[in-house]
């Protein structure tokens, strides 16, 4: 493919993500879908946004390798969006691959109060620090876990059991087993992933 067509396809294609972003149905929701991101030797690695995922496979970075029906549409224009898409380049990852932050802790606590086993919606869901910072705690992945409001207030600047609370599990840092476990129940409900992720 020339240079000049290439920048002409991702001009299109970056138009087809701005109307997409504006349209309320289909197209809104197709650039936040889930899309299953494959190393170059087909290993699942992380799953990212649809967006992101067409920005992948523009730049040269990734190919589609399932799609998942919905299109995003321009004026002359129309991008098929990605299920799966696969780098084409192997890439080392290491143990620890997401950053420390609100939405990836309740990410790896699947939304659910580690206390009480409530599932909530996100905005829901408070961060307690298990050893309070009050008493020496620290801002990691194993003193941070999903809490809901009710039990944030009972448990205070209490130890969980001091308050007479117990934990669902040991919070532990976010790691490429863990991430594997959370695709594999995303993959439950796209039948595109299944092959990548159960074997």
């Amino acid at each position: 493919m020339s240079g000049k067509l290439h920048n002409s396809l991702r001009m299109h294609a970056s138009a087809a993500i701005v109307v997409g972003a504006t349209h309320q149905d289909s197209d809104g929701h197709a650039l936040h879908a889930p899309v299953l991101v494959l190393n170059a030797s087909y290993e699942p690695i992380n799953v990212c946004a649809a967006r992101r995922a067409i920005v992948l496979v523009l730049k040269g970075v990734a190919m589609t390798e399932e799609e998942n029906g919905h299109f995003l549409h321009a004026a002359r224009f129309a991008l098929r969006v990605p299920s799966v898409i696969r780098l084409l380049e192997y890439r080392r990852i290491p143990h620890q691959t997401r950053a420390l932050s609100r939405k990836n802790i309740l990410l790896r606590d699947r939304n659910t109060c580690q206390y009480c086993a409530t599932l909530l919606a996100s905005g829901d869901l408070t961060l307690d620090h298990v050893v309070p910072r009050s008493r020496g705690g620290s801002s990691t992945w194993e003193n941070l876990v999903a809490c809901c409001h009710p039990c944030n207030r009972q448990k205070g600047n209490q130890l969980p059991i001091e308050a007479g609370m117990k934990l669902m599990r040991e919070p532990r840092a976010f790691n490429l087993h863990t991430s594997r476990h959370i695709m594999r129940l995303m993959g439950r409900s796209d039948d595109k992933w299944r092959k990548y992720l159960f074997y």
